[in-house]
This record gives C-alpha cells, structure tokens and sequence, in this order.
C-alpha cells in the first residue's frame, strides 16, 4: 500500500511514518518542505505524482495560545490545508485519515466526548480543526480519527517539558481541574495504521486508556523518572492561558472495539516506556 504522510516533522507523522515502514508499506513523508499544504497547486501536484492509496494528514497548526492572535494563519492550515488534500483525494479516488481534536467540543461537563456529539469549538484552533472536519467529511471514504493529549520522540510535548523544568526546580504547580488521557504517537501510530488497511470508514476517538489531570500525570511523570520534584495543583483560573482550554478532555473509544481495532494500552504503560526511549 502507498501511503502519503503529512507533518512527518512532527511527532505523529514521523512514527507513523516508522509503522509503515515495518508493516511493509510504501510511506511517502511530506513536510512543508516539500508541500505546502495552504498551497492548492503544490498539494494538487505533489498527492498526484505520489498517486497514493491514502493519505493520513498529521500536518497542522498546533499552537493554541497563538492561534488566538494568528487566527487566518491557523484557518489557511487547519481548514483551508485539508480542504486542499481532501479536495486531491476526491478526484484521485484515494483514502483519507485526518487526524483531529477533541478541541471541536466545548469542552464541559464530565460525561465523555461520543464520535458523532455536537461540535462547539471553544477556542481558534479548536473551531479551524473543526471546519478541517467539515472538509474531510465531504469524501466517501474518510477517516476522521480524534486524538487529545499527545506525545512522541520527536518534537515538544508535556513530559519533555516537564522533565526539563525539573531539572532545574524542585517544585512546580500544575493545573488539576482539566482531565483527559495522554496518548503516546508510537502507541497511536500503530492504530491508524490498522485503521487505513481497512474501508471502516467514519469518525473515532482514539488515546490511551485511563483518565488523569494534567497535575496527576506530571507526579507520574517524575515519580516513574526517579525525580524528587514535588507537585502542587492548581486551577485553570489561577493559570490563565490566552485560549480557553477544555475541562473535560475524556473521549468515548468504544467505537474501536465495535469495528474490531484494538485499544491503546494504559497511559501509565505508554509514560513508562516513553521514558526508557528517551533517556
């Protein structure tokens, strides 16, 4: 199978990347290096010429807090970027993955987020991830896969940080008022890889399993890296960011096993063997 992959800077798209490449498939990586996925033209002629059998679209623009300030920036990329691949695949017949958020909520309540709920973008990047969803969903065969809370080898992330601040301070406050499940790339990765060999398409949540605060997973960050760090928590109020951040984060993933794909592990599992690959 010839696989497109974009974003494979990134942490998702470069093990992706690696998952295909073991399972013997054809992976074409593209950055914005070599595609400019705001770029009509250039996506047009670098998915043709690749002439894929899918395309998993990693590739966006991720900065929350600056998306608030840099809104047509973000639209160009999240919205504009996948209508621009989705538009190619369409002509070309090919399969689309986008990888999406849990953003496209509002965030509220304790109840978790099903596939199909009601979309209400709290914040800029959540609301041009959501008109990406819009675009994706014009094909026949689209997966649109949610994902919250991410991590990986390559790039910055939560754990890197947080082992970096430690290094140099003993004690940190962390927000404990927003849950959701960290969700490790290699873990990730594996999943839509077995999701794009097959034609169940339509929309999922995927991360790994369990649920914790930002505050309980970074004591679980330095206890299962030795660190003696002590951790205070703290609220959203008390940590004001410039986007609005959603409070309930907890994702719905039973369509998974309704289709026959297999669950990540818990996050706890994924944390510990992240750390041994990174140290």
């Amino acid at each position: 199978m010839r696989v497109l992959v974009t974003g494979v800077k990134g942490q998702l798209g470069y093990d992706v990347m690696n998952e295909l490449a073991g399972r013997g498939h054809e992976g074409i990586g593209v950055d914005i290096q070599e595609m400019d996925i705001t770029d009509a033209a250039s996506v047009e002629k670098v998915i043709t010429e690749a002439a894929p059998d899918a395309v998993i679209h990693c590739a966006a623009y991720t900065a929350v807090d600056a998306a608030e300030d840099n809104v047509d920036l973000c639209r160009r990329v999240n919205a504009g970027g996948t209508e621009n691949i989705a538009r190619v695949c369409k002509a070309l017949n090919c399969k689309m993955m986008y990888i999406s958020t849990d953003y496209v909520f509002n965030g509220q309540g304790t109840r978790p987020w099903e596939p199909d709920d009601k979309r209400e973008p709290l914040n800029v990047y959540g609301q041009t991830k959501y008109e990406g969803e819009l675009a994706v969903e014009t094909l026949e065969k689209f997966f649109l896969v949610r994902i919250a809370w991410v991590f990986g080898v390559n790039g910055k992330n939560f754990i890197k940080t947080m082992l970096n601040l430690g290094k140099t301070r003993d004690h940190l406050t962390v927000v404990a008022d927003q849950i959701g499940s960290p969700t490790y790339t290699y873990d990730l990765a594996r999943l839509l890889v077995d999701m794009i060999e097959t034609d169940k398409y339509g929309r999922y949540h995927a991360t790994n399993e369990g649920l914790c605060s930002w505050y309980e997973f970074a004591c679980e960050i330095f206890k299962q890296a030795g660190m003696n760090v002590t951790v205070s928590p703290v609220t959203s109020d008390q940590y004001p960011a410039k986007a609005k951040r959603p409070m309930n984060s907890r994702m719905d993933k039973s369509k998974l096993d309704e289709m026959g794909f297999k669950r990540l592990p818990s996050w706890q599992d994924a944390l510990g063997r992240y750390l041994k690959e990174i140290q």
